[in-house]
């Protein structure tokens, strides 16, 4: 175990510095809009909702796919608490990029605990390992650490499991260099019509709290409520709520729409790099799964499944251009897709297209992407590839 602490500042052998994108030169049309305005409304709007709980914004998986540093930013300067990461690279990143406010790594893989006293990261913790390797730790820098406990009350993916827990606590006691401040659980079916298993998982948690309390642990942060529970479980608000999708605009379900006012903050756009006229009866794209039932007018866009354009999006995803929606016509391919646009007869190579966003009266969201894929808006979101630039607006 690699214990070595060096200067916050200076480059370290185990985080390698970050690959350089192909988008740093700026050629192609597509990119990212992020609305940093938007970020901060939808922050303050779980204030709104949870207004006697802290807030640690969840800007994990790149701040789901709208830029984990920018973000991050947008989320601090609008007054969030904590922020909340998967990985300790994400975390690393965040530090060299000036974030200051506290950061909970979420994952819970560690391999070199010296990076989370080098960059101040708190870990979250659930095996007796973990815990031992924390002690060390903080023994060789002779300072007491402080880490969050996951406690699993349902989703079976990590966490220690409620009938360990009293000897998790018990370990825990026993070490003079770890602190345990927190206590987090994750929801399995908050955003779903399933009221027994969440009031189940609230049962649990509760009396973890009170296990924590009673043994006289320095709990400071109970925290469990995602953003389904944030707007519609007051109860489950507790000392921190962690946000996460609709810090950025989207509700996690049709049914909580209507109880948060959200900005969505991405739009994702595009220009024609070809325009077209083909007769009735030309086939486009791989497969020729599509084929003109008229002399049609097809716009190429430079955009593809290796930017995050899902390829099951062929032949029924929708783009915007002129103001109107324009059908997908045949196979997305890695690097472009070809849209009809024959209802857009003014179409012209450079005119705006508008993957997710708006234009004119018409209006693509993440929602409407992720039905017509049979997924969900997060999924959307974070497979927006790294090569599609964010660029704040």
């Amino acid at each position: 175990m690699h214990l070595e602490i060096p200067d916050v500042n200076a480059g370290s052998p185990s985080i390698p510095p970050p690959a350089r994108r192909s988008h740093e030169l700026r050629v192609r049309p597509t990119e990212a809009r992020i609305d940093t305005g938007a970020l901060g409304h939808n922050l303050r709007e779980v204030r709104r909702c949870a207004p006697t709980a802290r807030v640690m914004a969840v800007v994990k998986a790149d701040g789901y796919g709208h830029g984990g540093i920018l973000s991050a930013r947008a989320f601090e300067e609008a007054g969030a608490d904590w922020l909340g990461v998967a990985l300790v690279e994400e975390g690393v990143e965040l530090r060299r990029a000036g974030l200051v406010r506290p950061i909970l790594v979420l994952g819970a893989q560690y391999t070199d605990y010296g990076l989370l006293l080098k960059y101040r990261l708190t870990p979250l913790v659930y095996r007796a390992d973990q815990l031992d390797a924390l002690e060390a730790a903080g023994r060789m820098a002779g300072m007491v650490l402080d880490a969050h406990v996951k406690l699993d009350t349902g989703m079976g993916r990590i966490g220690v499991q409620p009938a360990d827990f009293g000897a998790f606590l018990t370990h825990a006691k026993s070490l003079a260099h770890v602190r345990l401040t927190g206590l987090a659980t994750h929801f399995a079916n908050a955003d779903l019509r399933d009221p027994a298993h969440t009031a189940r998982a609230v049962e649990l948690f509760q009396t973890g709290r009170r296990a924590m309390v009673e043994q006289g642990f320095p709990l400071e942060l109970a925290h469990l409520a995602n953003s389904a529970a944030v707007m519609d479980l007051p109860a489950t608000h507790f000392d921190m709520v962690r946000p996460g999708l609709m810090l950025y605009g989207a509700a996690p379900a049709p049914r909580f729409s209507g109880l948060a006012n959200l900005k969505p903050a991405l739009s994702w756009v595009t220009a024609f790099s070809h325009v077209k006229k083909v007769a009735a009866g030309t086939p486009i794209s791989y497969g020729h799964k599509w084929v003109a039932r008229r002399e049609s007018l097809i716009g190429t866009l430079p955009v593809g499944y290796a930017d995050g354009v899902r390829r099951s999006l062929t032949n029924v995803g929708v783009v915007l251009a002129g103001g109107k929606r324009c059908g997908i016509a045949g196979t997305v391919c890695m690097d472009m897709m070809m849209v009809d646009i024959t209802d857009v007869p003014e179409a012209k190579i450079g005119d705006e297209v508008v993957l997710i966003g708006a234009q004119g009266h018409e209006q693509i969201d993440a929602h409407e992407v992720a039905d017509r894929c049979g997924t969900i808006p997060y999924e959307i979101f974070c497979n927006i590839s790294a090569r599609v630039p964010r660029v704040a607006v």
